[in-house]
């Protein structure tokens, strides 16, 4: 791992044009292992409060699913130390601060465990849920296994943090183990992240992300993910309180309300562009947690 001054400009660069980037090696083998061995023994003990195997396959319950036994943990850093140490670790600190000018505020933890043969997420934009004001969320992002398209890497679509909240519709069951996504118009890609275990991919939250299944036949795609929130926000949904700040004392921040406009495209004098709508979506920010961010 580099955090040099010259390495951490070149992330900022990219951070700001591509709305990502990827630091690599910031945990060890040994660190990983670690993790790997605890999250695993997690799992095996039985249910987390927030756990979530996602909806059903294709909307049929009697579907066998491998995230069934391998379910998403969430908010762990709120009864396991290991989890609260890493969301608040100092090198994490360090690069957030290189990108945002400003050590962030952290809200949540997740574990996705993405056994072979698990569905991905689909695309998605965590301030969608996270509803930060002023400014945004920001996703860090631990691959405790080498992470390709064959086990279901992360994917993203490069500068389109630079554009607005865009509305929700339906995703394919089949694939995704949310029901909803946002489309993403021809002429914008949709990229792989390739990374080794222990890299950090850091991104904005208004970047389009999320994965596609788990193809192979042996492989985990597990992954250690905390969401934080720009050092200067003055609001954030609900379910994401209470905040703290990066030496682990409480910040007072207020709550976000839902509604609010969404993007959709739309064809226009032959170009593909955004238009602003009501947001018609449910509340996302009732006592109970967004299946997504």
């Amino acid at each position: 791992m580099s955090l040099t001054p010259q390495a951490l400009q070149a992330n900022r660069e990219q951070f700001d044009r591509e709305g990502y980037t990827v630091v690599r090696s910031v945990f060890s083998p040994m660190e990983i292992a670690e993790f790997v061995s605890h999250y695993m023994e997690m799992r095996r003990q039985g249910a987390h409060e927030g756990d979530f195997a996602g909806v059903p396959i294709g909307g049929d319950d009697n579907v066998p699913d491998p995230l069934q036994q391998y379910p998403r943990m969430i908010h762990m850093h709120r009864w396991d130390g290991k989890s609260l140490n890493w969301m608040l670790d100092d090198r994490i600190n360090t690069i957030m601060t290189a990108l945002l000018d400003k050590s962030p505020y952290a809200v949540q933890t997740m574990l996705y465990f993405k056994p072979p043969g698990a569905r991905g997420q689909g695309l998605h934009q965590d301030q969608y849920y996270l509803r930060v004001q002023p400014g945004t969320c920001m996703a860090a992002w631990l691959p405790l296994d080498d992470c390709d398209e064959a086990n279901g890497c992360m994917q993203v679509v490069p500068g389109s943090h630079l554009l607005p909240l865009l509305c929700t519709v339906p995703s394919d069951t089949t694939q995704s183990f949310t029901d909803v996504m946002v489309p993403v118009p021809e002429g914008m890609q949709v990229t792989p992240v390739i990374m080794k275990a222990g890299d950090m991919f850091f991104f904005n939250g208004q970047m389009i992300h999320g994965s596609y299944p788990n193809t192979s036949s042996d492989r985990f795609r597990r992954s250690l993910i905390g969401h934080y929130i720009v050092g200067d926000a003055e609001k954030v949904a609900k379910y994401y309180h209470p905040v703290l700040r990066m030496d682990g004392s409480e910040v007072e921040l207020g709550i976000s309300k839902s509604g609010g406009q969404c993007g959709v495209w739309v064809e226009r004098d032959g170009k593909t562009v955004i238009e602003m709508r009501d947001n018609k979506t449910k509340s996302l920010f009732t006592e109970d947690p967004p299946l997504i961010a």
